[in-house]
C-alpha cells in the first residue's frame, strides 16, 4: 500500500509517499481502507515536530480519515467488514490503509458522501466540546469568533447559532467573512482592515460573552480586552503562528476565565461524554444545521499543495485529500 511519510522533520516538501506493507489489525483494532483525510493545522506542525504529539519516524501524517472497514481484530464488536467509518486517527491517516482503535471509529450516516465524513469529526468534535463544556455557552449570549473562515471558526460559528447564541465572526478578509455569513454569523469583523479592539468596543460596548480563539497573536488580548463579565476565553490554537503571552491583570479585572480546549485529549480522558456529543453532532447534521464546507479536495499525489493551503491560511474551510481517487 502507499503512504505519504515523514522521514524527516520539516515542511511539506519533506514528505515522501512509498509503498510499505499493509498493516495487520491486533486487538481491539480495526484495519479500514482510507477513501478520503481531512487536513487540520496540527498535520502541518507534526512533521515538524511541534505538536505535542511527536510520533517515532518514519510516520503517516493525517489525523482524521473516512474509509471502509477491511479487517477487524480479535474483541472488536462494532464493526465489521464493509461498513462505512469516519474518525480520528492521530496520525497516520495519509495512507492507503491504517489501522485505528474500534473506540475511534464512528459510522458513517446515511446521506455523508466520504469527502464530507472526512471533514466531520475534528472541527465539530473540537467547536462543540469547546462550546458546550468549556465554555457552557447558553442561549442569548455573543460569541465571538476569530478566525471564522477556517475549519474550526465555519464549526464554531455554525454550532454557536445552533446553540442559541448571536454570532460575531472575525476574519482577515471580505472574501472570508462572506463565507463565515453564509454559515449564519450576524455580525463581521475584518480585522485585516479595522482594529479588532476598537470594532468591538464600539459595537459591544458591554463586551462579549465567550471568545472563540483558534488564532492566537496579537488578536487574543485585542479580544480579550472586550470581555463582557463572566466571559470566557477558548484557547483552541495559535494559527496565526505567535502564542500569545496575555497579561494577568486582564482576567482579575474581567473577572473572566481563560480556558484551554484540547479535543484529543479530552476524548481520551471523557470518552463517554465525547461520544454523547458525536451522537448529538450527527442529529444536528442530519436536522441540516451543520454541514461542513470543503474548501478545495486534493488528490493524494498533491499533498504539499494540499498542506500549503493550511500554512498560508488561504483555505477557507475544510481541506481534503482524495486518498482512493476513485
Amino acid at each position: 500500500m502507499r503512504a505519504i511519510l515523514c522521514k524527516e522533520l520539516g515542511p511539506a516538501d519533506k514528505l515522501v509517499i512509498e509503498d510499505i506493507a499493509s498493516p495487520q489489525p491486533g486487538k481491539g483494532q480495526v484495519k479500514v481502507r482510507v477513501k478520503a483525510a481531512g487536513l487540520n493545522f496540527p498535520d502541518t506542525l507534526i512533521i515538524e515536530g511541534k505538536y505535542q504529539i511527536k510520533p517515532q519516524m518514519p510516520f503517516s501524517p493525517g489525523g482524521e480519515m473516512a474509509g471502509e472497514v477491511l479487517e477487524v481484530g480479535d474483541g472488536v464488536q462494532r464493526f465489521k467488514p464493509g461498513q462505512r467509518v469516519m474518525g480520528l486517527t492521530g496520525y497516520g491517516a495519509f495512507a492507503e490503509e491504517i489501522l485505528v482503535p474500534e473506540t475511534q471509529l464512528i459510522p458513517v450516516p446515511d446521506g455523508m458522501d466520504d469527502h464530507t465524513a472526512a471533514a466531520f469529526s475534528m472541527v465539530y468534535g473540537t467547536s462543540y466540546h469547546a462550546l458546550k463544556q468549556r465554555a457552557n455557552i447558553q442561549p442569548g449570549e455573543t460569541l465571538l469568533v476569530l478566525g471564522a473562515s477556517g475549519g474550526v471558526g465555519l464549526a464554531a460559528v455554525e454550532l454557536g447559532k445552533a446553540m442559541g447564541a448571536t454570532v460575531i465572526a472575525a476574519a482577515s478578509s471580505e472574501e472570508k467573512l462572506a463565507v463565515a455569513k453564509e454559515a449564519g454569523a450576524d455580525d463581521l469583523i475584518n480585522y485585516a482592515e479595522d482594529d479588532l479592539k476598537d470594532a468591538l468596543k464600539q459595537r459591544y460596548p458591554k463586551g462579549v460573552d465567550v471568545i472563540y480563539d483558534p488564532v492566537g497573536d496579537k488578536f487574543t488580548e485585542a479580544a480579550i480586552r472586550n470581555m463582557a463579565w463572566n466571559g470566557r476565553l477558548l484557547i483552541v490554537g495559535f494559527a496565526a503562528g505567535d502564542i500569545p503571552k496575555i497579561p494577568a491583570n486582564l482576567a482579575l479585572l474581567k473577572g473572566c476565565s481563560i480556558v484551554g480546549v484540547f479535543w484529543g485529549a479530552f476524548t481520551q480522558h471523557e470518552p463517554q461524554t465525547n461520544m454523547q456529543n458525536i451522537m448529538e453532532l450527527m442529529q444536528l447534521f442530519n436536522q441540516g444545521k451543520i454541514q461542513p464546507r470543503i474548501s478545495q479536495v486534493f488528490k493524494f499525489e498533491d499533498y504539499e499543495q494540499a498542506l500549503a493551503a493550511l500554512t498560508s491560511r488561504t483555505a477557507k474551510g475544510k481541506v481534503v485529500l482524495d486518498v482512493a481517487g476513485d
